[in-house]
């Protein structure tokens, strides 16, 4: 039934019983009541019965059957009243929780209403206005102020300033310029700006949040689970305790009563609710839970591990230094960009960008190009056969080299630098070193985390002994693991888990399998690779790291708050059913509790949306802050 049609049965039923009682209370035309209180049980109790009937249809015996047969007997007996009064309770009660329940989902809602509903896209010189799933790849979209972006994009031209909240949770508007990614879903508050088309459609970041959002609402947490199952054998066990009461009292209206107080609506609502609350609050604020059961494993995590680059770190490394050792240092670092330029990884795009910054020649892409996870590349350039990597690399392929070079890598990694290794077939050809530098919230991440509960922090990577020694310092990290391969961190994840709940927060293509091991896998989506970003359980939308105890924290009041609404629920239930069996509880009566009962488990729920947790403030600066911020080292083993 639609909300107006419910809408007008409330209104129709309300005072057919209002004018009845009034004919009761002055003692005229008695029968014309009586007929008013009956016509008004049948017009609110034909949706329930209906319902009923369709329930039946699939073996389900819920609560709108107890309420109807309770009511046909109500009026069976001649107890209008009690029959209209019930009737139009449990239909008064059902549309204030659909409202209730839409506000609970208003996150989701606003997000929908941010969905840009055309593009103006530049086709043969002409504005032309498009839907934005039929703008194509590569075209450019044209956004003026007060617009919303409808593609995932790159600037071309122009500087705006965006409100990116629906995508990242972030209310402080942003500026960018040529360049800079946007995303679908944004909105332009000053400025102007030409953006060339990346991701159209339902590839885009926005439509992604979407459909993630969506499925998370509706997927179920164990606990919900669990009530649902209880509720099928509850409600006929409902059914044969009231022919049990019959059978000994003989008394109907007693039995009646047992039927309709005895519906556990509130406690099968207790679990969806707060479910749906918590997620729409995440969502809100740029965190996407992937369903109940991911918040249900959240709350209890008890080991965060953490990858570095592009996680502790910002995940934008440069390059430092080029030591060419058979050619020109521009001709090494060109054919290296080239290998690497179908690269995801953060040392690749680092390496491609700084020989990008160097000439205005376009870098072609190699002929062939293999990602070998925790090792590095292998590509060939004009023939080339090319090994970019780490020792690893050039140990898997006999590469060897001399001690000068072995006292250069020494001498870099001391100061805190990543050195990547180039080698052909017979030979190392030259060395990149390239620096990362720790995101400045990462500290107070560490900190609060442990604060909050969290009973060990660890790191995972495959950088060297020296620089993961220097970062767990740093950040305070309680256990550290170095020179790891994506199998080696799977491994470690796997032992820590026969002890701990553990999540794992990464975001590069060689976290996904470390992600999907972990009880919760955590991606940063603000600078993740769609890989992660799908494998894990849960995507922070921006890049502040001081979201994850935020996250955390959400799950533990959402599941607290379901608990909460289940322990209530069972207590109103017992509470009614002991009235009711004493003769203390009447029909009507224990309908109007029932209803409310409902209501108050939605109510507290809703409470969710004005969950604060962690209060961001100023990072907490280490004491032993020595330098190692400006130039951390990453590794192309991550």
């Amino acid at each position: 039934m639609s909300r107006k049609k419910k809408e007008r049965v409330i209104v129709i039923a309300g005072l057919l019983i209002a004018t009845s009682f009034l004919l009761k209370l002055w003692n005229v035309l008695a029968l014309f009541s009586d007929i008013l209180m009956i016509t008004a049980a049948l017009s609110a109790g034909y949706p329930i019965m209906k319902n009923a009937i369709q329930a039946l249809r699939y073996r389900i015996l819920g609560i709108e059957a107890l309420v109807t047969i309770a009511v046909i007997g109500a009026i069976m007996i001649q107890e209008y009243w009690e029959a209209a009064a019930v009737t139009f309770l449990f239909i008064l009660g059902s549309y204030l929780e659909a409202r209730i329940i839409e506000k609970t989902r208003s996150s989701l809602k606003a997000l929908m209403d941010l969905a840009p509903a055309m593009a103006t896209v530049m086709r043969n010189g002409i504005e032309v206005k498009e839907y934005p799933d039929q703008v194509i790849q590569g075209e450019i979209v044209l956004v003026r102020p007060g617009e919303n972006v409808p593609v995932d994009g790159t600037i071309r031209s122009g500087q705006a300033t965006i409100n990116q909240a629906a995508i990242t949770g972030e209310s402080v508007p942003v500026s960018k310029e040529k360049g800079a990614q946007v995303f679908s879903g944004t909105i332009i508050e000053h400025g102007y700006l030409e953006i060339i088309a990346d991701k159209v459609g339902n590839d885009t970041t926005f439509a992604r949040i979407l459909n993630m959002v969506e499925e998370a609402q509706e997927s179920k947490a164990p606990t919900q689970k669990l009530i649902e199952k209880f509720a099928r054998y509850y409600t006929p066990a409902i059914f044969i305790l009231a022919i049990i009461v019959y059978i000994l009292t003989r008394n109907i209206e007693l039995t009646l009563t047992l039927l309709v107080i005895a519906c556990p609506g509130a406690m099968v609502i207790s679990a969806p609710v707060s479910i749906v609350a918590g997620i729409g609050k995440g969502s809100k604020n740029g965190i996407l839970f992937k369903g109940g059961e991911t918040l249900e494993k959240a709350e209890k995590v008890q080991v965060v591990a953490f990858d570095k680059t592009g996680t502790l770190t910002i995940g934008k490394p440069k390059v430092t230094r080029i030591n060419a050792l058979h050619m020109n240092e521009d001709e090494l670092l060109q054919m290296i960009a080239r290998a690497e330029y179908a690269s995801e990884h953060h040392l690749a795009r680092a390496i491609v960008a700084e020989a990008a910054s160097r000439s205005a020649l376009k870098i072609v892409p190699a002929e062939q190009f293999e990602a070998l996870p925790g090792k590095g590349i292998a590509a060939t350039v004009e023939g080339v056969h090319l090994y970019i990597g780490n020792r690893k690399l050039m140990e898997d392929h006999n590469i060897q080299y001399d001690q000068e070079v072995a006292d250069h890598v020494s001498q870099e990694e001391n100061r805190a630098q990543t050195v990547v290794f180039v080698a052909n077939d017979e030979r190392v050809l030259g060395l990149i070193s390239i620096a990362d530098v720790l995101r400045t919230d990462a500290y107070k991440l560490v900190h609060n985390l442990k604060q909050s509960g969290v009973k060990k922090v660890v790191m995972l990577t495959g950088d060297n002994e020296r620089a993961a020694a220097a970062v767990s310092v740093e950040l305070g990290i309680d256990q550290y693991y170095a020179g790891l391969l994506p199998e080696d961190k799977v491994k470690i994840l796997q032992d820590l888990q026969k002890e701990y709940i553990v999540a794992m927060v990464g975001d590069g293509v060689n976290d996904a399998p470390a992600l999907a091991i972990a009880d919760v896998g955590i991606a940063m989506g603000g600078s993740g690779t769609d890989v992660a970003i799908e494998t894990a359980d849960v995507v922070l939308m921006s890049d502040r790291l001081m979201n994850l105890p935020y996250a955390l924290g959400l799950s533990q009041a959402t599941m607290n708050n379901m608990r909460q609404n289940i322990y209530f629920a069972v207590f109103i239930v017992v509470a009614l059913l002991i009235g009711v069996l004493t003769r203390n509880v009447f029909m009507a009566s224990g309908m109007l509790v029932h209803e409310l009962s409902v209501l108050l488990v939605i109510i507290n729920a809703i409470r969710l949306t004005r969950y604060r947790g962690v209060k961001a403030g100023q990072p907490i600066q280490s004491t032993k802050d020595r330098g190692i911020r400006n130039g951390m080292q990453s590794s192309s083993a991550e």
